[in-house]
């Protein structure tokens, strides 16, 4: 694949490029690249999903089922608010997303089989340790093959804003691609950490915002690599231009209409010194506030330009215990409640104006619930019986409740939605399944995870 460099580029570095067709700038031919990208268009459906990891368990009461005839031990801390569909009720701190709810489909009954801090079902038993996106690029392949842009890519708050922490999670990695190769490992921009894939765009962040200086940047790699690499075709230079153009540009927010860009900020919600620093997870819910957002601006703009799975995570926030590290649970819905209403609020009226909410799937969950008890100290602890999850477009049934849960929300009282029905419902929103039952080369494990449960809201 091609790596993007603001240092050397010598001929070496860019012939090992070699391996996967960018508009055929690393194919022998033209008809090689033909026979690439119609394999692939056969096994897609030229769908994207954005999976929104609420990492650290978010709890069922204070965001979709606030269970209000419940004891007040139970029942949601930050009351409820009427939705636009009859008789429903979210948590009191999505008044906007409340009122699009005929655009979303809740789940009352998903489970995800445990209690643990991991990342599961983003990556998991049922992803088969890989990202789930790695899945889908183990398809697609690990960039478009006429855009160049990576099938797979993952944005942690540094790919909107440098002054935020580096990307890291402590309880797994989001870049896993199991044993599917690492080159269809997301594409990780600014996330911090080890980013050397094998498709890098090695351009500070706060550089992807100045276009003059991106421009100017990509200039000198241009001619370096001209310098490196004489005897390239026509077709390929023209190919190298594009990718150049077009990925870069789909990662400059800057290109975008700022009345959308103040859309989607979330910044202004809840500012740092609204914040109590009390809480060792001060940090997290500061970064979260700052570039939620826009990450999911960035993840439509990723969509639009070839991307065909998108993660966006905003580091450990949705951990509830009110302990030394996190907020009790009315405090917290107000560092973390607000801003996601509010982008996901933005998020839904975007892709609806612009065409695009047939075209893409969101997914928004955690790993886990939380207890149906409010303990000693105001929060919620880890519970594993009941989760959150909320699905929106990609062409499933939207403006539905599915599945219920017990009195007091501890359990699903209908059957169970599991990881896997997640797992398959993403999959068979990307890939043609038939198609992708006899296709040869496919790795048994993705059809198997295409295959292992009914889908939701279709």
């Amino acid at each position: 694949m091609l790596s993007l460099h603001t240092g050397r580029c010598d001929r070496r570095g860019f012939l090992r490029s070699g391996s996967v067709a960018v508009g055929s700038l690393a194919l022998a031919g033209l008809t090689a690249a033909q026979v690439a990208a119609a394999e692939r268009t056969r096994l897609t459906t030229g769908k994207s999903v954005i999976f929104l990891f609420l990492h650290g368990g978010p709890s069922q009461f204070e965001t979709f089922d606030p269970k209000m005839s419940a004891p007040v031990d139970i029942r949601s801390t930050t009351g409820e608010v009427a939705t636009s569909l009859p008789g429903v009720t979210f948590g009191g701190t999505f008044p906007q997303l409340a009122q699009r709810a005929k655009q979303v489909a809740i789940v009352r009954s998903f489970t995800t089989g445990d209690a643990n801090h991991d990342i599961k079902p983003i990556v998991g038993r049922d992803t088969k340790g890989a990202n789930l996106g790695a899945l889908y690029a183990r398809v697609a392949g690990a960039n478009h093959p006429l855009s160049g842009m990576p099938t797979n890519a993952l944005l942690f708050p540094r790919a909107v804003d440098p002054s935020t922490q580096p990307g890291i999670s402590t309880f797994g990695r989001f870049d896993s691609s199991g044993t599917l190769g690492s080159s269809y490992a997301p594409f990780m921009p600014g996330a911090g950490g080890d980013l050397q894939r094998d498709l890098e765009l090695v351009l500070p962040v706060d550089r992807l915002g100045d276009r003059r200086l991106l421009l100017s940047q990509l200039d000198r790699l241009r001619w370096r690599t001209e310098a490196a690499s004489t005897g390239l075709d026509a077709l390929r230079e023209q190919a190298f231009s594009s990718l150049l153009g077009g990925v870069a540009g789909a990662f400059d927010l800057s290109r975008e209409d700022p009345a959308t860009v103040a859309r989607y900020d979330t910044a202004p919600l809840v500012r740092p010194d609204q914040i109590s620093k009390v809480w060792n997870n001060y940090n997290n819910y500061v970064d979260n506030a700052k570039s939620l957002g826009k990450l999911l601006l960035l993840a439509r703009r990723l969509c639009e330009a070839g991307c065909g799975f998108v993660t966006v995570t905003t580091n450990f926030v949705w951990d509830m215990h009110a302990d030394v590290n996190n907020a009790t649970v009315t405090e917290g819905m107000g560092y973390m409640g607000r801003p996601l209403d509010h982008a996901l609020a933005a998020y839904l009226d975007d892709v609806e104006q612009r065409g695009l909410s047939h075209k893409i799937l969101l997914v928004c969950c955690g790993e886990m619930g939380r207890t149906p008890r409010i303990n000693k100290s105001g929060g919620r602890d880890h519970w594993g019986s009941l989760a959150p999850l909320l699905l929106a477009g990609g062409g499933l049934k939207m403006g539905q409740v599915i599945g219920q849960s017990t009195r007091d929300a501890a359990e699903p009282s209908s059957t169970p939605i599991t990881n896997k029905h997640l797992v398959a419902t993403v999959l068979n929103t990307l890939l043609d399944v038939n198609e992708l039952r006899v296709a040869q080369g496919v790795p048994q494990e993705i059809t198997q995870a295409a295959t292992a449960a009914d889908t939701i809201a279709s």
